[in-house]
């Protein structure tokens, strides 16, 4: 991952702490794919409202780096820089 990529994905609000399941799958659909790639059946759990990352990844016993890091794959259209920047 180059360095603006990295650091646009550490500034990104998928990486607050504190975001629920639900809201991250309700901002980005494309990361339901994931989940179900992980085979986390957080999609439509009761729990996801109340779960983040954190909490899915220690209850599944999935190591959240590489979760993350495919989470911000999914987005990644999100993740790039625009390339329609007016100078």
């Amino acid at each position: 991952m180059s360095f603006q990529v990295k650091a646009i994905a550490m500034s990104h609000p998928i990486e607050n702490p504190d975001l629920p399941l639900d809201e991250l799958m309700t901002r980005w659909p494309e990361t339901i794919r994931v989940f179900l790639d992980y085979r986390l059946l957080c999609v439509g759990c009761l729990i996801a409202p109340f779960h983040t990352v954190i909490d899915a990844c220690r209850e599944h016993g999935v190591d959240e780096q590489s979760f993350r890091a495919d989470l911000h794959r999914a987005i990644g259209a999100q993740l790039r820089p625009s390339l329609n920047r007016t100078s």
